[in-house]
C-alpha cells in the first residue's frame, strides 16, 4: 500500500474560460471541482489504476464531509486528522489554448501539535505501507520539519518515502535523505541554488543529489517531458498530447505511474515510461481528473537513455 500525507488539502475549483482577460467580467464555460492536494491526486490516480492507497490529511466539518463524499466517489480510502479550517479552495482558470492560472489559498494557521497529529494519523497505516508519500506545501505555522519527521519514522519501521513539496521544506527533506524526491525545473532551480538552463545541468543537479544520498531524483519538465536519475541509470522521457485539457495534477499522476510502476517491480526506464504517460493522460483530462486505465492510450511517450542534453528547457 502506498500512504499520502497532504498537510494542506484543497477543493480544487477549475474553471474554464475562452479568454482570460485582467480586468474583465467572464462567462465561465465549465466547472469542475476535486477533492484535491498533490497527496490527494498521487492517491487519487493510484486508486484509478487499481493499487492500494490511503490518504492521510486534515479535515473537519462539513469540508470533510464533502471531501469524504468526492473520495468515496473515486474509491480512495481516507483518514482525517480534525482540524478545522484545513481545507483550503483553489481556483484554476483554463483558457481556450489550455493556459492555466491558479489562485492558492494559504491554508489554515497550525501549531507543531497539528504537525505531530498528522505524524501519529500516518502511523496508524505505516504498517501496512511499502511506500509513503509527503507530498504539497505546509500550512502556515507549520516548518519543513514535518517532512523530516516523516522521513524518519518512515525509515524506522523499513519503509520507503516519497517527497514531492518546494522551499524550504524541500530542502530540510532533502537533508533527511529520502528514496525518491519529485520536484520540478523550477523547485530543482530553487533548491540547488542555480539556473539550469538545459536537461545537461537539471541531469548534473539530479546526480549531485543523487550522490549526496537521495535515492531517486524525479524531476518534472512540463512541455519536455520528465528526468529520472539514480545511482546507476538516468532517463529521459517526453510525451505528445494531441488535445490538452488542464496541466491541474499531472505532475501528481506522474509521480504516482513512477510509484506504481515501482510497486511491479519495474526498472527506472520503465517507472519514468509510466509516469509520464500518466501525467500526460491527465493533461488530457479537465480540472484535475485522474486517468484510469482506459485514459492512458491518449499520449505518445518516447523514453530515451541517449538524452538530448542541449535541450534548451527555456522554449515553448
Amino acid at each position: 500500500m502506498i500512504v499520502t500525507l497532504t498537510p494542506n488539502p484543497s477543493l480544487d475549483r477549475t474553471i474554464t474560460v475562452d479568454e482570460l482577460l485582467v480586468g474583465e467580467v467572464h462567462r465561465a464555460r465549465g466547472l469542475h471541482i476535486d477533492a484535491g492536494g498533490k497527496g490527494v491526486n498521487v492517491s487519487r490516480a493510484l486508486a484509478a489504476n487499481g493499487l492500494s492507497t490511503m490518504v492521510v490529511m486534515p479535515a473537519s466539518g462539513a469540508p470533510a464531509l464533502e471531501f469524504s463524499s468526492r473520495l468515496d466517489d473515486d474509491g480512495v480510502p481516507h483518514d482525517y486528522i480534525a482540524l478545522e479550517g484545513a481545507v483550503r479552495t483553489n481556483i484554476t482558470i483554463v483558457d481556450a489554448e489550455g493556459t492555466t492560472t491558479k489562485i492558492n489559498e494559504p491554508g489554515r494557521a497550525s501549531t507543531a501539535a497539528d504537525a505531530a497529529a498528522m505524524l501519529d494519523a500516518v502511523d496508524r497505516h505505516i504498517a501496512d505501507a511499502t511506500w509513503v508519500v509527503g507530498c504539497g506545501s505546509l500550512p502556515p505555522g507549520i516548518e519543513g520539519d514535518l517532512y523530516v519527521g516523516l522521513i524518519d519514522r518512515a525509515r524506522a519501521r523499513g519503509v520507503h518515502v516519497a517527497i514531492d513539496t518546494s522551499g524550504t521544506a524541500l530542502r530540510k527533506a532533502v537533508a533527511a535523505r529520502p528514496d525518491l524526491i519529485k520536484p520540478n525545473h523550477e523547485e530543482l532551480e530553487e533548491l540547488v541554488g542555480t539556473p539550469l538552463p538545459t536537461l545537461h545541468d537539471v541531469l548534473e543537479a539530479a546526480r549531485r543529489l543523487v550522490a549526496g544520498g537521495i535515492g531517486a531524483v524525479v524531476v518534472s519538465l512540463g512541455e519536455h517531458g520528465a528526468l529520472a536519475v539514480d545511482a546507476t541509470n538516468a532517463v529521459h522521457a517526453s510525451a505528445v498530447v494531441s488535445h490538452p485539457q488542464s496541466t491541474v495534477g499531472a505532475g501528481d499522476c506522474l509521480l504516482a505511474g513512477v510509484l506504481a510502476a515501482i510497486e511491479r517491480g519495474s526498472s527506472l526506464e520503465d517507472a519514468l515510461s509510466t509516469g509520464v504517460r500518466w501525467g500526460a493522460a491527465a493533461v488530457a483530462l479537465p480540472g484535475s481528473t485522474v486517468p484510469s486505465p482506459g485514459d492512458l492510450s491518449l499520449a505518445t511517450v518516447s523514453v530515451s537513455l541517449q538524452m538530448p542534453l542541449d535541450l534548451n528547457l527555456a522554449t515553448s
